[in-house]
């Protein structure tokens, strides 16, 4: 059985360096390359959520341009890739766009947030496998998605620790979702 899940990039609540809370801008190459990756692994969808309507519609007419434009016949292969992208306002709308009942909703960060429930990459490929509840898998922007809303939703994913001495953790979210994905759903 193909496990449900679904993704999202979410660009607010966002921290800032400064750790003010912002809308961070949404990024040609987050949409490209985030959507091949939920396409290798099979996601049944990945959410772009901003509250601003003028960048969901820069998502729009980017999707517009390979999926139907002339960028649909210059490569085909993209118009595939972006097959499941949307976009949403907020979490809520994502939730009831996607329609599955009763998902674990997780948020992911590149360190533990204190008070939210910790799941490991263990737990979350074994609720996958068991096929009993769908996942829908949170991925922020700038320097995370708030502790307050990470911990108002389901729990955090364990973060990505490298072999490195320094314990650089600050991956790029395009590398930080292919990672994830492979190690919840590659067949290794």
């Amino acid at each position: 059985m193909k496990p449900k899940i679904a993704i999202a990039l979410v660009h607010y609540p966002i921290l800032d360096g400064q750790k003010d809370v912002v809308a961070t801008n949404i990024t040609n190459f987050d949409i490209h390359d985030i959507a091949r990756a939920a396409t290798v692994y099979a996601v049944d969808r990945y959410y772009i959520i901003h509250p601003v309507q003028e960048q969901l519609m820069f998502v729009e007419r980017v999707l517009d341009h390979w999926k139907v434009g002339t960028g649909s016949k210059f490569n085909p292969m993209r118009k595939t890739a972006l097959n499941p992208v949307r976009t949403a306002p907020n979490l809520e709308a994502a939730l009831a766009d996607w329609g599955a009942e009763n998902p674990v909703i997780l948020s992911t960060h590149a360190r533990a947030v204190e008070g939210a429930e910790a799941w490991s990459f263990q737990a979350t490929r074994e609720l996958l496998k068991k096929g009993e509840r769908p996942l829908f898998l949170m991925f922020g922007t700038g320097y995370g998605l708030t502790d307050d809303f990470m911990r108002s939703q389901g729990g955090v994913l364990e973060s990505i620790k490298g072999s490195g001495a320094q314990d650089y953790r600050h991956l790029s979210v395009r590398s930080a979702v292919s990672i994830i994905l492979d190690r919840l759903l590659g067949t290794w």
